[in-house]
C-alpha cells in the first residue's frame, strides 16, 4: 500500500522530529567529558547532571500523553522541537555546571512532549500506520547514530559551547518546516471516532476524567499491552546501556586496533552502530508485517527470539569476531523489530480519544520503568557473571512472551473490524 498524502506529510513530520529528539538525546553523553574538564567536577557529579535531563524524558510521557489529547499532537511536537532546540541554546551560555543541570532538566521535561504526541498523531491520522510506524522508527534510529557522530566530530575542532548552539540548528528548521506544513490529523478516524475525540478534549485534562480514563485503559486490554512495553524497555535498556562495555572486554576484540585518527573508538563501538544498523532494517520488515500480522503473534516471536539471543551471546562470545558480528546484527534487527508491532498494539487496543493518554502510559513504562534494568544489570554484572545479567535478560524475554500470549487470546479491534465491514458490504 503506498501512502497518500497526509499520511506522507505526518510521516515527514514525525520522522524528522523522532530523529532530532534522539539527536539530542544522544549528544548529551558525548559533552560530559567536556565538562568534567571545563567545570572542574567530579564524575558522579556529572552523572548525576546528565540524569537529571533523562530522568523526565520517561517520567513526562503521562502528562505529555495528557497534553496531546487535550491541544493536539502537532501543536505539542512543535512545542518540543522548539523547547529542545531553546535549552540547547541556552545550555551555550551556562556559567556553571548547576546551570548546565538547569538545561538538561528543561530540555528532559520538554523532549519527553514527543513520543505520546508523535505517535498519537500517527495512530489517528496516518491510514497506512505499520509502513509510518517503521519509517518513523528508522528515522529514531537515525538520529540515535548521528547525535553523537556530529557532535564527537564538532568538537574536535570548536569549543563545546558553540557546538551545542550548532546542534540546535536542525531542530530550529524542522519547527519551521512543521509550521509551514499542512496535514488531517484525524484522516484515519471515521466520522464517530471525529466527533468523540473533539468531545473529549475539552475535558481530558480534568482530573476526575484523567482517572475515568485511565481506569478505563487498564480495565481493558491495554493493561496487557503496557506490561508488555515495560518488559521491552527493561531489555532494551539492560541491553544497550551494558552491550558497548561488554563487547570491548571479548577476547576476540583484542589486539584489533581502531583506523588512524579514530583512536578514542574501538571495534566494540563500530560493531554497536552496525547494531544500530540493522535495526533500521529490523524496524521496516516488522513495520510491514504489522498489516498482514495479528500484533500479539508477533509480539510472541520476537519475544521468544530475543530471549534465545541473551543465552546464546556468552557462547556466542568465545567463537572469533565473524560470529559476533553476525551474532550484534541479528540481535539488532530482533530488538528494534519489536517497536512497530507494540506500537501498533496500542493503536489498536486503545481507543481515539485517549490515545495520548494511552502513548503517555507506553513510554512511561517503556524509558521510566525500563530503565530499571540499568540499575538491575549494573549490580548483576558487578556481583554475579555475564551469564547471569544474560539469562535475567532471558527470562524478563520470556515474561514479555507469555504476557503476549495471554494478549493473542484477547479479541483484535481491527480484525472485528475488518470482517464486520466485509459482511456489510457482502450485504
Amino acid at each position: 500500500m503506498s501512502l497518500g498524502n497526509n499520511d506522507k506529510a505526518i510521516a515527514t513530520f514525525t520522522m524528522l522530529a523522532h530523529a532530532i529528539v534522539h539527536w539530542f538525546e544522544l549528544a548529551i553523553p558525548i559533552f560530559l567529558v567536556v565538562w568534567l574538564d571545563a567545570f572542574d567536577v567530579s564524575v558522579a557529579l556529572v552523572g548525576l547532571v546528565v540524569a537529571l535531563g533523562y530522568a523526565p524524558f520517561g517520567l513526562g510521557a503521562l502528562p505529555a500523553g495528557l497534553l496531546a489529547d487535550r491541544y493536539g499532537p502537532k501543536r505539542l511536537i512543535l512545542l518540543c522541537l522548539a523547547g529542545m532546540s531553546g535549552s540547547f541554546v541556552t545550555l551555550a551560555a551556562a556559567p556553571s555546571i548547576y546551570a548546565v543541570a538547569a538545561n538538561l532538566l528543561c530540555w528532559g521535561i520538554i523532549a519527553s512532549i514527543y513520543h505520546p504526541a508523535g505517535l498519537a498523531l500517527i495512530s489517528t491520522g496516518v491510514e497506512n500506520r505499520g509502513t509510518v510506524f517503521a519509517w518513523h522508527g528508522i528515522a529514531g534510529n537515525v538520529g540515535i547514530a548521528l547525535g553523537p557522530f556530529a557532535t564527537a566530530t564538532l568538537l574536535l575542532v570548536f569549543e563545546w559551547q558553540l557546538v551545542a548552539v550548532a546542534l540546535a540548528v536542525p531542530g530550529l528548521v524542522a519547527t519551521i518546516y512543521g509550521l509551514r506544513l499542512e496535514f488531517d490529523p484525524t484522516a484515519a478516524l471515521d466520522s464517530r471516532s471525529r466527533t468523540t475525540d473533539a468531545d473529549a478534549t475539552t475535558d481530558s485534562a480534568a482530573g476526575s476524567a484523567f482517572v475515568a480514563n485511565s481506569k478505563s485503559l487498564f480495565a481493558s486490554s491495554f493493561l496487557l499491552v503496557f506490561a508488555v512495553v515495560t518488559f521491552v524497555g527493561l531489555y532494551y535498556r539492560g541491553v544497550l546501556t551494558y552491550l558497548p562495555e561488554l563487547l570491548h572486554g571479548l577476547p576476540a576484540m583484542a589486539g584489533i586496533e581502531s583506523p588512524g585518527g579514530l583512536e578514542e573508538l574501538s571495534l566494540g563501538d563500530y560493531i554497536y552502530v552496525g547494531l544500530l544498523v540493522a535495526g533500521m532494517a529490523g524496524q521496516y520488515v516488522a513495520g510491514k508485517l504489522t498489516a498482514r500480522v495479528a500484533v500479539a503473534r508477533g509480539l510472541v516471536v520476537v519475544f521468544l527470539g530475543l530471549a534465545a539471543l541473551a543465552l546464546a551471546f556468552v557462547p556466542i562470545s568465545s567463537m572469533g569476531l565473524g560470529a559476533i558480528v553476525f551474532y550484534c546484527g541479528v540481535l539488532g534487527f530482533s530488538l528494534f523489530a519489536i517497536e512497530p508491532f507494540y506500537q501498533e498494539a496500542v493503536a489498536v487496543y486503545t481507543p481515539a480519544d485517549t490515545r495520548g493518554l494511552s502513548y503517555g502510559y507506553t513510554y512511561l513504562g517503556m524509558f521510566g520503568l525500563g530503565a530499571l534494568s540499568i540499575s538491575l544489570g549494573g549490580y548483576l554484572l558487578d556481583h554475579t557473571t555475564m551469564g547471569v545479567f544474560f539469562a535475567t535478560l532471558s527470562v524478563i524475554a520470556l515474561l514479555g512472551a507469555g504476557i503476549s500470549v495471554r494478549l493473542l487470546t484477547k479479541p483484535d479491534p481491527r480484525r472485528a473490524q475488518s470482517a464486520a465491514s466485509a459482511t456489510t458490504a457482502d450485504d
